[in-house]
This record gives structure tokens, sequence and C-alpha cells, in this order.
């Protein structure tokens, strides 16, 4: 068969279903993204053939800012269409077409309309009850002071409306939808729900799992972590307020205090990729400047960047307690990741984590906002290493169980 994947950054979510295609040599399989593949971090397989688009324009300055999100959709979906049309030309006829549709997909029924496409809805946009409403931090409310937002409601409400033009169009031209939890599904309008299926992207529990016996080297440095040290850890993307960056940091100030023995592992970027940005500034650089961290605690404090997977995995398999907060919105995939490692997660009462997590069975559930609540539980963690050995168990069972790989990638390939 011949298929078509495209998402803006190879090999988005669909990494675990590229390689099991590509086992059949049978299979011809095209993949279209916008950004230049790094060869060393993602393999490339002889069947599976990268086309690369780019982009005319950038959004223009005196673009409305209503527009700004969609008039970049449909830059990406000209240059992606255009692509299409040079497959096409020379004999490329998808069977399938699977994609995520943040506009690169905007028009690919057009060039092929015979051919079905799936498109992996990932977010929805609402004013109340969802990530919007939930910014309510003073340090958003700084956020918006420096960025000129604070824009009343109605304004927001129809910048938002725009925002999901390009999702609405997607979807309207799409002969299946997926997303990954239940909770993502509920973010799309009714008239759309009894149309998604929800199939998560799959957790490899193989690979994810614990390993009492496993060291981590923090980088640049000659300390070495075990299973029997004290290690609080927390792993993201982008160090910003969605992630619950600068509660965290609250939080650790207190602990690394109170606690002479505890180290801190933070993976991830110095940088925001959900919500508004900062002009001058990251949050790592503002919550260190605002908070009474001494030189012993700050010696204790390690930012360890980005990891390579296998080092990722260690540092998840060292930790006493690991830390996920989130705004309802997107889960990540590192929260499914540290419950198959069997990590004693301490996390935010939120939805997405709600759907997945109980409270006392397989995780710790706190406040969001409840900075003190967050650093009572963790404590509690690392006080009672020997007591919550069942909820590691059943953070690992529950993946295992919902979550695993091969059984999801079974359900995507009937797909």
């Amino acid at each position: 068969m011949k298929f078509l994947f495209s998402h803006r950054n190879y090999p988005g979510q669909f990494k675990h279903i590229l390689l099991e295609l590509a086992k059949n040599k049978d299979n011809e399989i095209v993949f279209l993204t916008n950004k230049k593949i790094n060869t060393k971090k993602f393999t490339i397989l002889d069947n599976i053939k990268i086309i690369t688009y780019g982009l005319k324009r950038e959004v223009p300055r005196n673009c409305h800012r209503y527009l700004r999100q969609f008039e970049e959709a449909i830059i990406h979906g000209q240059a992606a269409a255009e692509e299409l049309i040079r497959l096409k030309n020379v004999g490329f006829i998808p069977d399938i077409m699977y994609a995520h549709f943040w506009g690169n997909s905007l028009f690919f029924k057009d060039i092929f309309p015979n051919t079905p496409l799936i498109s992996y809805c990932e977010w929805y946009y609402n004013f109340e009850g969802s990530d919007i409403d939930f910014e309510k931090r003073k340090h958003t409310q700084e956020l918006e002071r420096n960025n000129g937002r604070n824009m009343p409601d109605y304004d927001k409400k129809a910048r938002l409306r725009c925002d999901n033009s390009n999702f609405l169009l997607t979807m309207l031209s799409s002969d299946k939808l997926i997303s990954p939890t239940v909770w993502q599904k509920e973010q799309f309008p009714n008239i759309f729900k009894d149309r998604i299926e929800v199939i998560h992207d799959g957790i490899d529990t193989e690979y994810f799992r614990p390993n009492p016996d496993i060291e981590f080297k923090i980088p640049n440095s000659d300390i070495v972590l075990g299973y029997q040290d004290e290690v609080l850890t927390y792993a993201t993307r982008g160090m910003e307020p969605y992630r619950g960056f600068p509660e965290f940091m609250e939080a650790t100030c207190v602990l690394l205090k109170k606690r002479p023995n505890l180290r801190v592992l933070i993976a991830g970027k110095d940088g925001i990729y959900y919500g508004p940005k900062l002009r001058n500034s990251t949050y790592k650089e503002i919550m260190l400047k605002r908070l009474d961290f001494g030189k012993e605690e700050l010696k204790r404090l390690h930012f360890v960047g980005n990891l390579p997977y296998n080092e990722y995995l260690k540092l998840l398999q060292v930790s006493s307690a690991h830390c996920y907060l989130t705004y309802p919105f997107v889960l990540s995939w590192s929260f499914l990741e540290a419950m198959a490692v069997g990590c004693c997660i301490v996390s935010s009462k939120t939805p997405p984590v709600e759907e997945i997590m109980k409270d006392g069975y397989n995780g710790l559930l706190v406040d969001f906002y409840d900075v003190q609540g967050l650093i009572n539980t963790i404590e509690y963690a690392l006080d009672n290493r020997n007591k919550i050995q069942d909820l590691r168990g059943n953070a690992r069972k529950t993946v295992v169980e919902k979550y695993e790989l091969r059984m999801l990638l079974k359900n995507r390939l009937r797909l």
C-alpha cells in the first residue's frame, strides 16, 4: 500500500505507526514535513521517503491578530499542497493519508479527493473549562501586562474562534478523526464528537520499565545517582506555566532547604512552547531571581537539558518522586512514560491527569495552585518510599493494561 503522512515536525505522533508499517517492504511511505530531519535522532528506513516543504513567506506583521494562526495554517497548507501536486505528477497516489491538523493537510483532499484522510485531532480551543480560563496566577497576569495582552473577554473569544478555523476546515474534509485521550476529544464541538475515535499513541512499556539497578550521571559533572538516593525529578518540553514550572520551582526552593540530601533533576528546554511568550526573559531566569535559593541549594538543583532517550529513561528510573503538573490541556507523553517506569508521580488534580490517575492508587494528586500542598505531598512520597511500592506498581499496571504500544498499534493498523 501507499501511505502519506504529514506533520510539521517529523515524526510527531506517528513514529511508532511509521516504523510498524515500514516493516512491510511492499509498503511505500511518504512523510511530508516542514522541518529538516535530524537523522542522528530519528531512523529513516528505506521505504520511508521524507519530503520537506518550504514556506514562501512568513505571516506579515500587519496581519489582523485574529487571523495570524489561520494565515500561518494556510501558508503551510499551500506549501504542502504544492508538494502533493509534484507527487501526483510523478504517479504517487496514496491509498491512505494520515495528518496532524496544524494546517499542512488543509488542501489534501483537493489534491487527492478519492483518498481517505485521517486527521489527528490534538486540541480545540475553548474559552471556558480548559487552559484559557485556567490562567489566573500572578505571573500570568504579569506576563499579559508585559506583552500588552490585557484584552477584554470578547476580544479573546473572537481570537480563539478564528484560531479554530483551520481545525474546523480540516475536520470537515476528513474521513476519520482521531484523538489520543477522552479529555482532548471532549474539547471539540458536539457535532464532531461522534466522528472522533479515541486511540492513544501508545507507550513502549518494554522500553519504559523500572530498573532499580540503574545509575544516572548528571551531565557535565562527576555526580552519579542511583535508586537509593533521594531524587526529585521533573521532565518537560519547555519550562513554562502550562506545565507548572513556576509552582514546581517554588516547591523546590523550600524542599532543598528542608532536605539536605535531596537532589532535584529538571529535564527540558528553557523556553515556552504553549501560551504567551515572554519578551526579554525566561521562566527559569525569573524564578531563579525571584526565589531565595542559597549556594548550597543551587549545588543540588540540576538543569540537565534535553536528554537522549536512554538518559531520559535513566532519570525516570532513579526518581524517588516525579512531579508532573499541567493546565487542563494536552496530556504529555512524559506523564505516561513516567507511569510505565513505575515512578511515584505527584501530579496536578486537573482533568487530563484525572482521566488516568486516581489519587492514592496509581499516583498522588494535588491542587495545581497549592504550592504548600505540593511540598507536603512530595515530602510524603520521599519519606515513605517503602509504603508506596503498590502505588508505583499500579502506575505501571495502568499503562500496561490501557496504553501499551503494541496493543494500540493493532488498533491503528485496524483503522
